[in-house]
């Protein structure tokens, strides 16, 4: 059984696997850089291990020195959170030939479903829909053409090994295509040290569903229902929901059987998401890819399923059986997360490290707040300017939606400019709250956002103002009015802390 964890990563998803740890009773250790010598990470967890400098290349991407601090400390498990090294196949390979107990997927799947080929070649002969495509090989870019001719424009040319947006390009013509080739294979070369691209063909107004599936190491597979993830920026999610407003109970049924098929195909174990892309206009999904992990937005399926993923994924890596079957799992109310960054949206989502002068999560009825930041901490300029994820829930999707915007009008940062106020009118736009939104929402609706001015605001602070100055209004007949009583001259002498 597993006694201590290390875990391999920093920030918020590293704070919430110690605390679900600490209440299984597990030891933890953490991680930390020179750029994180006084993150929260480090002050929760039962021991830290310092692993180098700031540069993720020598710190979190190091697998020496943290195959070296497990070593040092005797943790027995590694958990990688998301990001980092979280879906490297040689990592987990490192840690299972070091003894350690690995909690995810085998490496062997990681490296299957990480190559997008391989991964649409599996589930094509699965049986499980794919977007018509082509893969590109050899260096005939005539070839290259006359395949995307056939497959029609729009199109996406797509990286193999790729992921969050990197090595890929909307082409719309004919004429567009070998341009888009070499780049999408230059940027994927340069990311991923893989320059393979192939073609997909491209969903004018798709809408991003993930099904999260958690599977055992006794054949038994599960769903845990889908998350709509549609609201991103440069193709990262900034904002999900469960459940789907468009996302009936058979198509739930129906896309959730087929993630679970996806993982039965890859002979998956632990928690993962099968990401789908799916077509309003025709009700049709397609298969996207596989992530062989937790994800950033996993609270929403633990808020709405009332199941903790993370206890899930030890147990499983314990050898334990899932404890119930795809009837048990429950679906409560509605669910939001907003992801809230330390960035400014009205410079196109521009990075706003510095310190924290101010932070204070709001709390009420259906809050909750995964967060790795306090007051008074320097959010680093080295890392990904997550600072928390703010996830709400009601009844219905309309209280949840008034009470996240409760929340986030409650929500106090101070020193670092941050997503809320864009998050804010996004949750007030009409199509977000008729749930009309797929992956191109930010660019159709608040394209060129910026910051509200507070006229509004500033006046009523003014009339505020003036009204406890002393007047210096002439009174009738040319004399001095007489002066009015404001708070300040009717108050005797104080000081604080004294009566």
């Amino acid at each position: 059984m597993i006694r201590k964890v290390l875990v391999a990563n920093r920030g918020e998803i590293a704070v919430r696997v110690i605390r679900t740890c600490r209440a299984m009773g597990i030891a933890t250790v953490a991680l930390y850089s020179d750029a994180d010598t006084k993150a929260l990470h480090r002050m929760v967890a039962d021991e830290a291990v310092h692993i180098g400098p700031a540069a993720p290349n020598e710190s979190y991407l190091n697998v020496k020195n943290i195959l070296d601090a497990a070593k040092q400390t005797g943790a027995d498990a590694i958990h990688p959170g998301y990001g980092f090294l979280s879906e490297n196949a040689s990592f987990a390979s490192a840690c299972m030939e070091a003894g350690l107990t690995w909690i995810g997927p085998s490496p062997d799947v990681i490296s299957q479903l990480g190559d997008k080929l391989v991964a649409r070649e599996l589930m094509k002969k699965n049986g499980v829909p794919l977007t018509p495509g082509a893969v590109l090989e050899g260096e005939d870019l005539n070839h290259w053409q006359t395949q995307a001719d056939g497959v029609g424009y729009p199109l996406l040319v797509k990286a193999a090994a790729g992921g969050g947006g990197k090595g890929m390009r909307i082409v719309r013509s004919s004429e567009e295509f070998p341009a888009a080739c070499k780049l999408a294979a230059s940027e994927a070369k340069s990311a991923f040290g893989d320059d393979r691209i192939y073609l997909e063909k491209y969903i004018e107004n798709p809408r991003h569903i993930e099904i999260q599936i958690l599977a055992d190491t006794h054949g038994n597979v599960v769903h845990l229902h889908e998350r709509e993830c549609s609201i991103q920026r440069r193709y990262q999610k900034i904002v999900e929901e469960t459940p789907s407003p468009v996302i009936t109970p058979e198509l739930r049924a129906a896309m959730g059987n087929t993630a679970v098929t996806a993982a039965k195909a890859a002979g998956y174990t632990n928690a993962g998401t099968v990401e789908f892309l799916f077509d309003p206009s025709s009700q049709s999904y397609y298969f996207l890819e596989v992530n062989t992990r937790l994800q950033v937005e996993h609270p929403i399926t633990e808020e709405v399923t009332g199941l903790d993923l993370v206890q899930l994924q030890v147990s499983v890596a314990n050898g334990e059986k899932l404890p119930f079957q795809q009837e048990d799992i429950p679906m409560y109310g509605h669910v939001f997360e907003c992801r809230i960054y330390a960035e400014d949206p009205a410079q196109n989502f521009f990075p706003s490290p510095g310190p924290l002068v101010a932070w204070k999560p709001p709390v009420g009825p259906g809050i909750r707040v995964d967060d790795g930041v306090y007051a008074g901490y320097d959010v680093p300029t080295s890392y990904d300017p997550i600072l928390a994820k703010l996830v709400v829930s009601g009844p219905d999707r309309e209280t949840a939606r008034l009470r996240m915007l409760a929340a986030m009008r409650d929500f106090v940062v101070l020193g670092v400019e941050t997503s809320i106020p864009f998050l804010i009118e996004l949750f007030e736009h009409e199509a977000f709250c008729k749930g009309d939104i797929s992956t191109h929402f930010i660019e159709e609706h608040m394209s060129g956002w910026k910051v509200p001015t507070p006229e509004a605001d500033i006046a009523a602070i003014a009339a505020a103002l003036d009204s406890l100055m002393p007047s210096q209004a002439v009174g009738v007949g040319g004399g001095a009015a007489e002066e009015q009583p404001t708070p300040w001259s009717t108050l005797g002498p104080f000081r604080i802390g004294q009566s």
